[in-house]
């Protein structure tokens, strides 16, 4: 009981702390390897501690009070004994490194077989329509081969260590032995003494094959206490902010820079000022910057060099909380969950949400007449990623999720691109509504979704080409003219 309660309270701790995390720790670990700390790596951690702890204590007092009985009744023997101890005592370092070291690659490959199962199931599309169950098979065999071969090491390693502690320990039996027929070491002991002597000197056995055995789970618990206690020591998000300022939506952006860790230079000496309620247009070729320029201003990057200010005000000096709070962004890869339409347009501070805010919400994303036709309108469990929906239907109520939310800065990242024209002409109007008197940042490559945005603003390798409103960059025929010339051949 004590050992689940354990388990629970870690999972919570590490839960916790995984929320707590920037979201480059996400980038750099796949889903499948964190997925294995929180379940696999607490597992061993807690089952080891409390099945090796009950071991330890009870065979540890054991032993110690039969070699206190031992060197009470002839010192001269145990000292002999003793002998042996160095001897043990190597063996069972040596293989409690080669355990440990083993059991770290065990949970390593728990984690690849985990990150392959996920890949194939949130794929699942994708591996049938391209014939790839072979493929995956292949994958997880290997991932599950490799798991094994670490497994069977340990067991090895394990099974040879017991066997050669009870054959150190049979010498120093063989040692006693012979030593008792030498009168100087027995000295006044009696042949009933002696006997008693023999016997907690066998009884030792037991308790030592004991603490030899559980080892193995020691050092894998040890083992997985590292990762799990590594994941804890992580540094969480910034959140030095103390200002809770109700926004207008002014936005500034003051000579910032945004530098990944491998050198690259997302984002290069990037200053635009943006007032409250105006719409702003972000274009370029793939890889220009724009959707880091969108996760600085929420703070899923951290500026390198250089200020954003909202309101006037840094936004570092803005608690963290409370700025997502007024901040609704919309991307293209939809993020749904497996509950219904009402908990997945009213998630998490929009959980208080009424019925009524929330249909009005779907009314304006054009969303509600498709709601209303699904089995159990907005009860109705949407499944894994919601993917018993279409495309423009999961987009539509992710739009409504933002629409209801009604914060003062609105982010729509590539939002209408997975839209059909139809779908897309009732969303564009929900959206034009919406953005009254809000600040809307949108990221789109098909331009005519953003052509009545006060300015456009053309981005190249981090940095600004050209801004200015659609008509005066087609009159330029700069950057943007060759953008939409491209854009409107491709269409």
């Amino acid at each position: 009981m004590i050992s689940r309660s354990l388990v629970f309270s870690i999972r919570q701790e590490v839960y916790a702390k995984l929320l707590r995390l920037p979201a480059q720790y996400y980038l750099d670990n796949s889903s499948g390897h964190i997925t294995a700390k929180i379940m696999y790596n607490v597992e061993q951690l807690t089952a080891a501690s409390s099945e090796s702890l009950r071991v330890i204590v009870r065979d540890g007092m054991i032993t110690l009070g039969l070699l206190g009985y031992l060197f009470y009744t002839n010192w001269r023997l145990t000292l002999c004994v003793f002998v042996f101890l160095p001897v043990i005592g190597v063996l069972v370092r040596k293989a409690s490194k080669r355990m440990r070291k083993l059991s770290l690659q065990v949970q390593d490959t728990m984690g690849d077989v985990n990150h392959v199962v996920q890949e194939s199931i949130n794929g699942n599309a994708v591996v049938k329509t391209f014939a790839g169950e072979e493929s995956e098979q292949e994958r997880f065999y290997k991932s599950s081969e490799e798991n094994l071969k670490r497994g069977l090491k340990m067991v090895i390693v394990q099974n040879l260590n017991s066997p050669v502690v009870q054959v150190v320990m049979a010498c120093a039996m063989a040692l006693i032995v012979w030593l008792a027929l030498r009168p100087q070491i027995l000295g006044n002991t009696s042949a009933g003494e002696f006997v008693a002597y023999l016997t907690a000197a066998g009884l030792l056995a037991k308790p030592v094959k004991n603490l030899t055995d559980v080892n193995e789970k020691l050092q894998r618990g040890l083992a997985a206490a590292h990762s799990v206690f590594e994941l804890l020591d992580l540094p969480e998000e910034q959140n030095n902010g103390q200002l809770k300022p109700k926004l207008n939506g002014a936005i500034r952006f003051d000579h910032v820079a945004l530098n990944y860790a491998d050198g690259v230079q997302a984002i290069k000496d990037f200053s635009l000022d943006i007032l409250p309620g105006q719409t702003v247009a972000l274009v370029g070729r793939s890889g220009a910057g724009k959707s880091s320029l969108v996760n600085m201003l929420v703070r899923f990057q951290e500026v390198s060099s250089g200020q954003i200010y909202l309101d006037g005000l840094p936004i570092n000096d803005i608690d963290l909380s409370c700025l997502r709070t007024q901040i609704a962004m919309v991307n293209q890869q939809v993020v749904l969950f497996n509950r219904t339409v009402r908990e997945n347009i009213a998630y998490g501070q929009l959980q208080g949400a009424s019925d009524e805010e929330i249909h009005a919400a779907a009314k304006a994303a054009y969303a509600h007449d498709f709601i209303m036709n699904l089995p159990n309108g907005y009860d109705t469990v949407l499944g894994a990623q919601g993917l018993n929906l279409s495309g423009g239907q999961r987009q539509r109520i992710a739009i409504a999720r933002a629409i209801l939310k009604n914060a003062p800065i609105l982010i729509l990242d590539e939002a209408t691109s997975a839209l059909d024209n139809e779908s897309e002409h009732f969303i564009q109007q929900a959206f034009d509504e919406a953005m009254q008197d809000r600040t809307t940042i949108v990221i789109a490559h098909r331009l005519s979704t953003i052509e009545n945005a006060d300015r456009i603003v053309v981005m190249d390798q981090g940095q600004i080409v050209e801004q200015g409103t659609h008509q005066e960059l087609l009159a330029k025929h700069g950057a943007y003219y060759q953008l939409h010339q491209r854009n409107f051949e491709d269409n």
